[in-house]
C-alpha cells in the first residue's frame, strides 16, 4: 500500500476507539484528515460525538462533512483525542508541527483523558529529530527570539539552520497570529532538556515536542496495523 492508504488504515483502527458520546479532540494534517472522513461516514450512520478541531482546516473539513463541533470554551475537557505526527519514538514522545497547527493540537491534547497518534510506519523513529521541529513564535522581538533559541540549542550541543517558515518575505502565519521557525537540529539526544530551554525563552509561544501525551500509536506498514504504548527510557 502507498503512504495514504496506511495512513487510512492506520486512522480505521483508531476509530475503533471512539465510542458514542465522546467529546472527541480531532487533529490536523493529512492523516488526520483520513480520520476526518472516516469519522463522517460513523455519524452519518449515527454515531453521535461533539468534535473539537485543532485548526481552521480541520474545522472547515469537519463542517464540510457533517462532523458535529464545539470549541474548548463550550467543552473544556475531552474524552479523546486522535491526530497524526511527523516522527514517534519509543516512548511516543513526538514532534509535531509540520501542519502548522502544533498550539492548538498541543491544548487540545492537554484537555484530553487520553490521546491515540495515528501514523504509517515511516514516522517511527529511534530519536526524534530527523524532521525539522516545530517551533511557534511571536511576531515581535523574531530576530531576538531566533538568537534566543540557536544560544539554547547550542548550549544543549545542537545545531543547524532556524528557518522562519516560508521565508522573510512571505512568512506562515498560524491560525495564532504567529510564526513558525523550523529547527534542523538533527538527532535530538534529550528533547526533555531542549523542551525546558524552549519554554525558558519568552518570545518561544510553543514547540513541536509533545512528550509524555500520547497513550497510544496506531501505526500502519507493511506488516499490517500495530499498536505501541510508551516504552519506559
Amino acid at each position: 500500500m502507498d503512504a495514504e492508504a496506511l495512513k487510512t488504515e492506520a486512522a480505521r483502527e483508531a476509530l475503533n476507539e471512539v465510542s458514542d458520546g465522546m467529546k472527541l479532540g480531532i487533529g490536523t494534517g493529512s492523516t488526520a484528515e483520513a480520520f476526518v472522513r472516516l469519522l463522517a461516514e460513523r455519524v452519518s450512520d449515527g454515531l453521535s460525538v461533539i468534535g473539537v478541531p485543532t485548526s481552521e482546516r480541520t474545522a472547515a473539513l469537519c463542517k464540510e462533512l457533517g462532523v458535529p463541533l464545539s470549541t474548548l470554551e463550550e467543552v473544556p475537557s475531552l474524552d479523546l483525542t486522535i491526530d497524526g505526527a511527523d516522527e514517534i519514538d519509543p516512548s511516543l514522545g513526538l514532534i509535531k508541527g509540520g501542519g502548522g497547527a502544533l498550539l492548538r493540537e498541543k491544548i487540545v491534547a492537554a484537555t484530553s483523558d487520553r490521546m491515540i497518534v495515528i501514523a504509517d510506519e515511516s514516522k517511527m523513529v529511534d530519536t526524534l529529530g530527523h524532521f525539522p521541529l516545530p517551533i511557534e513564535v511571536n511576531r515581535f522581538g523574531l530576530a531576538a527570539t531566533r538568537l534566543a533559541i540557536g544560544m539554547a540549542a547550542k548550549s544543549l550541543g545542537l545545531f543547524g539552520p532556524l528557518d522562519v517558515r516560508g521565508g522573510a518575505d512571505d512568512p506562515f502565519i498560524t491560525d495564532g497570529g504567529h510564526l513558525i521557525i523550523d529547527a534542523s537540529f538533527g538527532r535530538i539526544p534529550d528533547s526533555r532538556a531542549l523542551t525546558r530551554s524552549l519554554q525558558d525563552i519568552p518570545g518561544v509561544v510553543e514547540h513541536g515536542l509533545f512528550l509524555d501525551m500520547a497513550d497510544l500509536a496506531v501505526i500502519a506498514g507493511s506488516e499490517g496495523v500495530r499498536r505501541f504504548t510508551p516504552l519506559a527510557v
